[in-house]
């Protein structure tokens, strides 16, 4: 029987709303709406596959328990089992009269009187089940609207194919995204080392998260870059980033300098001051060298981040903000606290993700990358031509343990290029002052010279923390006291 033009532009007004929608628990609530509407039925339920199941489980349902619908104990299971095994729309204008259906079936039992099903297929495949009956016999029933039923949920099919796709498409979008900051947008961060495109990759993450982020690593290693490439590609970049280093603020003042003072709240407090926290609302606070934080601040800093609000020195009112905090230490923060320097609770509030940026000794297959980084930095900003460098003194850098990393390589570039007459930098232009500081090992030197020059280097590079030094060298913490303790032999 041909659908009225009424029923068709009916369709058609359908076909425009459901296939707007882009969220699938919305479109699944709406089609079971229209369904039930336009065949004027009392109650209904919409099963549909889940992905990486052959199950058909409810995803909408109206007038019906939603916890009982899983078991199909309210409505006619007879009906939806038959609909699913063939694959074909039922309709039962009177259940009653219907010799299909035996007295002792839950569509009696429920008094169903009026029954319509129909499946939901996809390529042939069928992928749910729309399902609406009514307990008044005079719900609009007929073959007509059947049709009408059959049409729409061949329209409905479509529209769950489209909203699956596209939300397949904002998953791989967000992962593209997160592939984009990884390898593009941080511009200032250069390394193809796996541990740095692991902290490449971790960033590209939470650039739009507002998750609380600890940086982590020996001086120079980049800390303040990655905090202020977070900010420049999150969602916060408008707004202010705000840089603090605990370590050069005296603990006197560094409360009025995060949060600011009232005039005359002190000796010197001349007028009201805004607090660096306040400057950072709807930005970054990026706070640096959080291990030197004394205790007492730590207090203040905990119940800030617990409240997200904060009371200026002299005053009586809090204020509320809204800043993304990352902070950074060189130390190691959990022998901080056990040995009583650094609270535990400020520690895990502070340490929710933690980002380790590696030495540049664990990552030296980076060092050509950045030096190529580095020379174009400084022919851009001086507008002088690229300076290149030679095989030999490349060698010079590769061969160096880097006690103060990647800071310390810019600057040893830099004094090269001082000195660099030529458009070559040769191994006489690299001054290593760190090399100074220690002997070099030479033949005929005796295994304990040997022994004592590796561990001077190592403690170097460990800014002289023992149990690190003797975690590297794969010696006890014993063995690296002995050799400390031994007067040099000459």
């Amino acid at each position: 029987m041909p659908i009225p033009d009424s029923s068709l532009n009916a369709l058609l007004d359908i076909s425009k709303e459901i296939n707007s929608i882009r969220n699938l628990t919305s479109l699944m609530e709406i089609i079971l709406d229209i369904a039930i509407r336009f065949l004027d039925a009392e109650r209904g339920f919409v099963l549909l596959q889940q992905e990486h199941s052959a199950n058909l489980t409810p995803v909408a349902s109206k007038n019906i328990d939603a916890q009982k619908t899983s078991i199909l104990s309210e409505i006619s299971s007879s009906t939806v089992d038959k609909v699913i095994k063939t694959q074909k729309p039922l309709l039962a204008f009177d259940t009653k009269g219907d010799a299909d259906y035996d007295p002792s079936q839950s569509v009696i039992l429920q008094k169903i009187a009026s029954i319509a099903c129909v499946p939901l297929m996809q390529k042939g495949k069928l992928i749910g089940v729309i399902y609406i009956d009514s307990r008044d016999k005079t719900a609009g029933f007929t073959r007509q609207s059947m049709d009408f039923l059959e049409a729409f949920a061949n329209q409905a099919a479509i529209a769950i194919e489209n909203v699956k796709l596209n939300e397949k498409l904002q998953k791989e979008n967000e992962l593209l995204k997160g592939e984009f900051h990884r390898i593009f947008a941080f511009k200032d961060l250069i390394g193809s080392t796996k541990v740095m495109q692991n902290v490449f990759e971790i960033m590209g993450r939470v650039v739009n998260n507002d998750v609380t982020l600890l940086l982590s690593g020996e001086t120079g290693t980049g800390k303040e870059v990655v905090a202020r490439a977070i900010h420049q590609n999150g969602n916060r970049r408008d707004n202010n980033f705000v840089a603090v280093n605990c370590a050069v603020i005296p603990e006197a003042l560094i409360e009025s300098e995060l949060f600011g003072h009232k005039k005359g709240s002190f000796t010197g407090a001349v007028s009201d001051k805004q607090g660096l926290v306040e400057k950072a609302d709807g930005g970054t606070l990026f706070l640096d060298e959080i291990g030197d934080l004394g205790l007492s601040m730590q207090v203040k800093l905990l119940r800030f981040l617990q409240e997200k609000s904060f009371i200026a020195v002299g005053d009586v009112e809090s204020k509320k903000v809204s800043v993304r905090i990352i902070t950074a230490t060189n130390k190691e923060l959990n022998q901080e606290v056990k040995d009583g320097k650094f609270r535990e609770d400020l520690y895990y509030r502070l340490n929710v993700l933690n980002i380790h940026l590696p030495p540049l000794r664990d990552r030296k297959k980076d060092i050509p990358l950045l030096v190529e980084h580095f020379l174009k930095k400084h022919a851009q900003r001086t507008k002088t031509d690229l300076k290149k460098i030679t095989k030999d003194a490349a060698q010079v850098l590769e061969n160096y343990h880097w006690p103060g990393n990647v800071r310390e390589l810019e600057n040893v570039l830099e004094r090269s290029l001082v000195f660099c007459t030529e458009n070559k930098i040769e191994p006489e232009h690299i001054i290593l002052t760190g090399i100074e500081k220690t002997g070099q090992i030479e033949a005929g030197m005796t295994l304990d010279d040997v022994s004592r020059e590796l561990l001077n280097k190592t403690l170097l590079a460990c800014d002289g923390n023992k149990t690190k030094a003797a975690k590297m060298m794969g010696v006890s913490l014993r063995w690296v006291h002995y050799h400390v303790n031994q007067p040099e032999k000459h």
